[in-house]
Protein backbone atom coordinates (compact mmCIF):
# COMPACT_ATOMS: atom_id res chain seq x y z
CA UNK A 1 0.00 0.00 0.00
CA UNK A 2 2.90 2.36 0.73
CA UNK A 3 4.11 1.84 -2.83
CA UNK A 4 0.74 2.86 -4.25
CA UNK A 5 0.31 6.02 -2.18
CA UNK A 6 3.96 7.10 -2.12
CA UNK A 7 4.36 10.24 -4.32
CA UNK A 8 7.11 10.35 -6.97
CA UNK A 9 10.37 11.78 -5.75
CA UNK A 10 12.13 14.74 -7.29
CA UNK A 11 14.73 12.33 -8.65
CA UNK A 12 11.98 10.51 -10.57
CA UNK A 13 10.88 13.73 -12.26
CA UNK A 14 14.44 14.77 -13.08
CA UNK A 15 15.23 11.33 -14.50
CA UNK A 16 12.11 11.44 -16.67
CA UNK A 17 12.80 14.97 -17.94
CA UNK A 18 16.37 14.06 -18.83
CA UNK A 19 15.38 10.92 -20.75
CA UNK A 20 15.43 12.53 -24.22
CA UNK A 21 15.50 9.13 -25.92
CA UNK A 22 12.22 8.29 -24.22
CA UNK A 23 10.59 11.48 -25.55
CA UNK A 24 11.84 10.96 -29.10
CA UNK A 25 10.99 7.26 -29.30
CA UNK A 26 7.70 7.77 -27.44
CA UNK A 27 6.64 10.54 -29.81
CA UNK A 28 7.49 8.32 -32.78
CA UNK A 29 5.60 5.31 -31.41
CA UNK A 30 2.60 7.43 -30.46
CA UNK A 31 2.57 9.13 -33.86
CA UNK A 32 2.68 5.79 -35.65
CA UNK A 33 -0.14 4.52 -33.44
CA UNK A 34 -2.21 7.61 -34.29
CA UNK A 35 -1.54 7.15 -38.00
CA UNK A 36 -2.50 3.50 -37.74
CA UNK A 37 -5.74 4.36 -35.98
CA UNK A 38 -6.47 6.92 -38.73
CA UNK A 39 -5.91 4.26 -41.39
CA UNK A 40 -8.11 1.66 -39.67
CA UNK A 41 -10.86 4.01 -38.44
CA UNK A 42 -10.74 7.03 -40.74
CA UNK A 43 -12.98 10.01 -39.88
CA UNK A 44 -15.95 10.81 -42.06
CA UNK A 45 -15.79 13.20 -44.99
CA UNK A 46 -17.36 16.62 -44.55
CA UNK A 47 -18.60 19.06 -47.18
CA UNK A 48 -20.32 22.39 -46.77
CA UNK A 49 -22.44 24.76 -48.81
CA UNK A 50 -23.01 28.45 -48.06
CA UNK A 51 -26.18 30.55 -48.17
CA UNK A 52 -26.09 34.35 -47.78
CA UNK A 53 -28.78 35.63 -45.40
CA UNK A 54 -29.49 39.30 -44.70
CA UNK A 55 -32.19 40.40 -42.25
CA UNK A 56 -31.98 44.10 -43.21
CA UNK A 57 -32.38 45.13 -39.59
CA UNK A 58 -32.25 48.89 -40.24
CA UNK A 59 -34.99 48.64 -42.85
CA UNK A 60 -37.19 46.28 -40.85
CA UNK A 61 -36.83 48.23 -37.60
CA UNK A 62 -35.85 51.81 -38.53
CA UNK A 63 -34.71 54.25 -35.84
CA UNK A 64 -34.42 51.56 -33.18
CA UNK A 65 -31.65 51.39 -30.53
CA UNK A 66 -28.92 48.81 -30.93
CA UNK A 67 -30.17 46.56 -28.12
CA UNK A 68 -33.56 46.21 -29.83
CA UNK A 69 -31.90 45.51 -33.18
CA UNK A 70 -29.84 42.71 -31.63
CA UNK A 71 -32.99 41.28 -30.07
CA UNK A 72 -34.66 41.42 -33.49
CA UNK A 73 -31.68 39.68 -35.12
CA UNK A 74 -31.64 36.91 -32.52
CA UNK A 75 -35.38 36.35 -32.78
CA UNK A 76 -35.48 36.28 -36.57
CA UNK A 77 -32.36 34.09 -36.75
CA UNK A 78 -33.99 31.47 -34.56
CA UNK A 79 -37.10 31.51 -36.75
CA UNK A 80 -35.10 30.95 -39.91
CA UNK A 81 -32.94 28.32 -38.21
CA UNK A 82 -36.10 26.37 -37.44
CA UNK A 83 -36.84 26.33 -41.17
CA UNK A 84 -33.44 24.73 -41.81
CA UNK A 85 -34.37 21.86 -39.47
CA UNK A 86 -38.05 21.70 -40.36
CA UNK A 87 -39.73 18.52 -41.58
CA UNK A 88 -40.44 20.05 -45.00
CA UNK A 89 -36.81 21.03 -45.56
CA UNK A 90 -35.36 17.72 -44.41
CA UNK A 91 -37.98 15.77 -46.34
CA UNK A 92 -36.68 17.41 -49.51
CA UNK A 93 -33.15 16.32 -48.57
CA UNK A 94 -34.45 12.81 -47.85
CA UNK A 95 -36.14 12.62 -51.23
CA UNK A 96 -32.86 13.49 -52.97
CA UNK A 97 -30.48 11.38 -50.91
CA UNK A 98 -32.54 8.51 -49.50
CA UNK A 99 -31.43 9.20 -45.90
CA UNK A 100 -34.22 9.59 -43.37
CA UNK A 101 -34.70 12.76 -41.33
CA UNK A 102 -33.78 11.04 -38.06
CA UNK A 103 -30.34 10.15 -39.41
CA UNK A 104 -29.88 13.67 -40.74
CA UNK A 105 -30.70 15.21 -37.36
CA UNK A 106 -28.50 12.67 -35.53
CA UNK A 107 -25.26 14.36 -36.56
CA UNK A 108 -24.97 14.07 -40.32
CA UNK A 109 -26.00 17.70 -40.75
CA UNK A 110 -24.59 20.69 -38.88
CA UNK A 111 -25.48 24.37 -39.21
CA UNK A 112 -22.87 27.05 -38.53
CA UNK A 113 -23.19 30.85 -38.19
CA UNK A 114 -27.01 31.13 -38.12
CA UNK A 115 -27.10 34.95 -37.96
CA UNK A 116 -26.74 37.82 -40.41
CA UNK A 117 -24.29 36.81 -43.14
CA UNK A 118 -23.13 33.50 -44.56
CA UNK A 119 -24.86 30.40 -43.23
CA UNK A 120 -22.71 27.28 -43.61
CA UNK A 121 -24.49 23.97 -44.15
CA UNK A 122 -22.20 21.07 -43.21
CA UNK A 123 -22.84 17.43 -44.07
CA UNK A 124 -20.80 14.38 -43.01
CA UNK A 125 -20.68 10.87 -44.42
CA UNK A 126 -18.15 8.06 -44.99
CA UNK A 127 -18.60 8.72 -48.73
CA UNK A 128 -17.35 12.09 -50.03
CA UNK A 129 -19.91 12.01 -52.85
CA UNK A 130 -22.82 11.60 -50.42
CA UNK A 131 -21.41 14.30 -48.12
CA UNK A 132 -21.29 16.75 -51.03
CA UNK A 133 -24.79 15.78 -52.17
CA UNK A 134 -26.19 16.19 -48.65
CA UNK A 135 -24.68 19.65 -48.14
CA UNK A 136 -25.88 20.85 -51.54
CA UNK A 137 -29.39 19.43 -51.15
CA UNK A 138 -29.79 20.88 -47.66
CA UNK A 139 -28.69 24.39 -48.63
CA UNK A 140 -30.91 24.42 -51.72
CA UNK A 141 -33.95 23.01 -49.87
CA UNK A 142 -33.51 25.60 -47.12
CA UNK A 143 -33.22 28.46 -49.60
CA UNK A 144 -36.29 27.28 -51.50
CA UNK A 145 -38.38 27.02 -48.31
CA UNK A 146 -37.38 30.50 -47.15
CA UNK A 147 -38.01 32.06 -50.56
CA UNK A 148 -41.48 30.51 -50.68
CA UNK A 149 -42.11 31.79 -47.17
CA UNK A 150 -41.04 35.30 -48.19
CA UNK A 151 -43.55 35.31 -51.05
CA UNK A 152 -46.29 34.40 -48.58
CA UNK A 153 -45.16 37.12 -46.15
CA UNK A 154 -45.17 39.79 -48.87
CA UNK A 155 -48.68 38.79 -49.97
CA UNK A 156 -49.86 38.64 -46.36
CA UNK A 157 -48.44 42.10 -45.60
CA UNK A 158 -50.16 43.56 -48.67
CA UNK A 159 -53.49 41.89 -47.80
CA UNK A 160 -53.39 43.22 -44.23
CA UNK A 161 -52.73 46.74 -45.46
CA UNK A 162 -55.61 46.40 -47.93
CA UNK A 163 -57.89 45.20 -45.12
CA UNK A 164 -57.25 48.44 -43.24
CA UNK A 165 -58.80 50.30 -46.16
CA UNK A 166 -61.67 47.81 -46.49
CA UNK A 167 -62.27 46.29 -43.04
CA UNK A 168 -65.50 44.57 -44.09
CA UNK A 169 -64.11 42.82 -47.16
CA UNK A 170 -64.89 39.13 -46.58
CA UNK A 171 -62.74 38.03 -49.51
CA UNK A 172 -59.69 39.80 -48.07
CA UNK A 173 -60.31 38.22 -44.66
CA UNK A 174 -60.49 34.77 -46.21
CA UNK A 175 -57.30 35.41 -48.17
CA UNK A 176 -55.51 36.57 -45.03
CA UNK A 177 -56.62 33.46 -43.17
CA UNK A 178 -55.32 31.24 -45.97
CA UNK A 179 -51.99 33.08 -46.08
CA UNK A 180 -51.59 32.96 -42.30
CA UNK A 181 -51.96 29.18 -42.45
CA UNK A 182 -48.99 29.06 -44.84
CA UNK A 183 -46.94 31.72 -43.05
CA UNK A 184 -43.49 30.90 -41.66
CA UNK A 185 -43.63 34.04 -39.46
CA UNK A 186 -40.43 35.47 -40.96
CA UNK A 187 -39.85 39.10 -41.83
CA UNK A 188 -40.58 40.06 -45.48
CA UNK A 189 -37.46 42.27 -45.44
CA UNK A 190 -35.22 39.19 -45.28
CA UNK A 191 -33.03 38.51 -48.32
CA UNK A 192 -31.50 35.14 -49.13
CA UNK A 193 -29.41 33.66 -51.90
CA UNK A 194 -27.17 30.64 -52.39
CA UNK A 195 -23.48 31.54 -52.42
CA UNK A 196 -21.99 28.11 -52.94
CA UNK A 197 -23.78 24.78 -53.43
CA UNK A 198 -22.25 23.33 -56.60
CA UNK A 199 -18.94 21.58 -57.21
CA UNK A 200 -18.34 21.16 -53.48
CA UNK A 201 -15.23 19.49 -52.15
CA UNK A 202 -15.40 17.03 -49.27
CA UNK A 203 -12.50 16.61 -46.86
CA UNK A 204 -11.91 14.46 -43.81
CA UNK A 205 -13.42 16.02 -40.69
CA UNK A 206 -10.08 15.50 -38.92
CA UNK A 207 -6.79 15.38 -40.79
CA UNK A 208 -3.95 12.87 -40.37
CA UNK A 209 -1.67 15.37 -38.62
CA UNK A 210 -4.18 15.77 -35.78
CA UNK A 211 -4.25 12.01 -35.24
CA UNK A 212 -0.44 11.84 -35.21
CA UNK A 213 -0.11 14.71 -32.71
CA UNK A 214 -2.87 13.30 -30.51
CA UNK A 215 -1.30 9.84 -30.60
CA UNK A 216 2.12 11.20 -29.65
CA UNK A 217 0.75 13.32 -26.81
CA UNK A 218 -1.42 10.53 -25.43
CA UNK A 219 1.34 7.91 -25.59
CA UNK A 220 3.89 10.20 -23.91
CA UNK A 221 1.43 11.17 -21.18
CA UNK A 222 0.48 7.57 -20.39
CA UNK A 223 4.04 6.31 -20.64
CA UNK A 224 5.31 9.13 -18.42
CA UNK A 225 2.72 8.36 -15.77
CA UNK A 226 3.58 4.67 -16.01
CA UNK A 227 7.26 5.37 -15.45
CA UNK A 228 6.56 7.59 -12.46
CA UNK A 229 4.17 5.02 -11.00
CA UNK A 230 6.05 1.80 -11.64
CA UNK A 231 9.62 3.05 -11.85
CA UNK A 232 12.30 1.95 -9.40
CA UNK A 233 11.82 3.55 -6.03
CA UNK A 234 14.05 3.80 -3.04
CA UNK A 235 12.49 2.31 -0.01
CA UNK A 236 10.86 4.92 2.20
Amino acid sequence: MNFIFRPPSMEDFIRLLQAWRFWVIGALIGGLAGAGFYAIFPPEYQAHATVAVSFNMEKAWPNKPDNELFYYLDRESRKVEEIAWSDLTLQTVTDQTGLDAAALRAGKLELSQPEDGGWHFYASDPSPIIAEKLASAWAEAFTSQVQQGLLVEVELDAARKALIQSPDDAKLKAEIGSLEAKSLAITPELQISISHSKNLSAERKTNLATYILAGSALFLALAGLGILFFGDRKSA
